[in-house]
């Protein structure tokens, strides 16, 4: 499969109609494969609960657009870091350590982003969504 504009731009049109304003397209070669593999369009206004993935780190691709990558501190629920990641600016990816509470936040309409965690999709579960 190649990834071309046209391919993001339909991602794109699907995220803003989405009442979550994200929509993302499996890169799976089958629902056997055991990775995790996504493209992720997203749009200003997405709400994304701070989380963690205890099992897997996390690679973020910046294809176009531009978004903010958060990090936070699980004993005082605060921000600690932010980044912005954009195709042509200083970060155009992230590795988000296993066990890092993070976010994302779209800045610009048409983001998307290439996905990468290991094993199977596990959906995040409530002890691994910070609240604040």
């Amino acid at each position: 499969m190649t990834i071309n504009q046209e391919i993001l731009d339909d991602l794109t049109e699907q995220a803003k109609v989405s009442e979550r304003l994200r929509m993302n397209l499996d890169l799976r070669d089958s629902a056997d494969d055991g990775s995790q593999r996504m493209l992720n369009a997203i749009e200003p206004g997405s709400i994304l609960p701070i989380h963690r993935h205890q099992k897997t780190s996390e690679t973020m691709v910046c294809l176009r657009g531009k978004l903010r990558v958060e990090y936070y501190d699980e004993q005082d629920c605060k921000y600690t870091e932010s980044f912005i990641l954009e195709p042509n600016g200083i970060n155009v990816a992230v590795n988000i350590p296993m066990g890092m509470w993070h976010t994302v936040r779209a800045l610009e309409s048409g983001t998307c982003i290439l996905e990468m965690k290991n094993g199977p999709y596990e959906p995040i579960k409530e002890g691994d969504v910070l609240k604040i």
